[in-house]
């Protein structure tokens, strides 16, 4: 099995679970909890900042003494725009689920930036339509590099079956600003109907052996994580079968600049 796909655990709470010490990585973490009404689960964010993304389900969120309340409407990642909570470093935080929950847990370091807790609802986020043809897909920016965080990018994506998306491929590995950023990334992969698969390549240039450092296409099916941690990674939706797909960067500069690979910029153009 590649080493950059991570399958998730069956059943209910913790299925799944990306440290930077298990993807050998230095800033992104990534863990997706499953509840069921009545379930509740909690953490302390020590040094480290967290974006908190109801995937889809209703729940009452905690955070320190602050109650608020609770959040969430769509029941599926495919209907709707997500809610959101936005936990500083050194916060505790809870959740206890109303509804069948799937509960995003982003992490990556937190920078003293003493920002304050912030629910991010559907009002406040923005949506957008990249590319065109058979290469569309809809985004929704839940933390982006114009809202504040330490280091955490949180971004949304559905790309409709038969359609690409991270394409053409496109890098972020290199800190080169303002040219391009490194950036980490987790991809959280999820399937309408669940029962179908997607693909995703991770690939780095040829090095002067004319070899690539990585070069892994992975089937990707409901519930999988792939990791990035360098080079181009596209995606391919097959047809009948939408992909959504929840994006974590973070890298020692909190801003997205990336590189598109030179045999493939003109299809923007095309």
């Amino acid at each position: 099995m590649s080493r950059l796909l991570i399958k998730p655990k069956h059943g209910t709470g913790r299925v799944t679970h990306v440290t930077p010490e298990s993807a050998g990585w230095t800033y992104v973490g990534f863990d997706l909890h499953k509840l069921e009404p009545g379930d509740t689960f909690g953490d302390w964010t020590a040094d480290r900042e967290t974006c908190l993304v109801l995937v889809s389900g209703k729940a009452h969120v905690r955070v320190g003494e602050d109650d608020l309340g609770m959040l969430g409407e769509r029941m599926s990642p495919f209907e709707g725009k997500p809610w959101s909570v936005y936990v500083p470093a050194g916060g505790d935080w809870s959740v206890r689920a109303d509804t069948n929950v799937e509960l995003a847990v982003c992490t990556a370091p937190g920078l003293g930036g003493n920002l304050p807790v912030r629910v991010i609802g559907p009002d406040d986020v923005k949506q957008e339509t990249r590319g065109k043809g058979t290469n569309t897909r809809y985004v929704t920016n839940i933390l982006p590099e114009g809202d504040p965080a330490d280091s955490l990018l949180v971004v949304e994506v559905i790309t409709p079956g038969g359609h690409t998306s991270s394409y053409p491929p496109h890098k972020h590995d290199e800190d080169n600003l303002p040219a391009e950023s490194l950036l980490e990334e987790t991809y959280y992969h999820r399937l309408n109907p669940s029962q179908g698969f997607a693909f995703q390549r991770v690939y780095t240039e040829f090095n002067d052996a004319g070899h690539r450092e990585i070069d892994e296409a992975m089937a990707v099916e409901d519930g999988d994580v792939t990791l990035v941690p360098k080079g181009y990674h596209p995606c391919a939706a097959c047809h009948g079968y939408d992909l959504y797909y929840l994006n974590v960067m973070a890298g020692p500069k909190r801003t997205w600049k990336f590189h598109n690979a030179k045999e493939h910029e003109w299809l923007l153009k095309a």
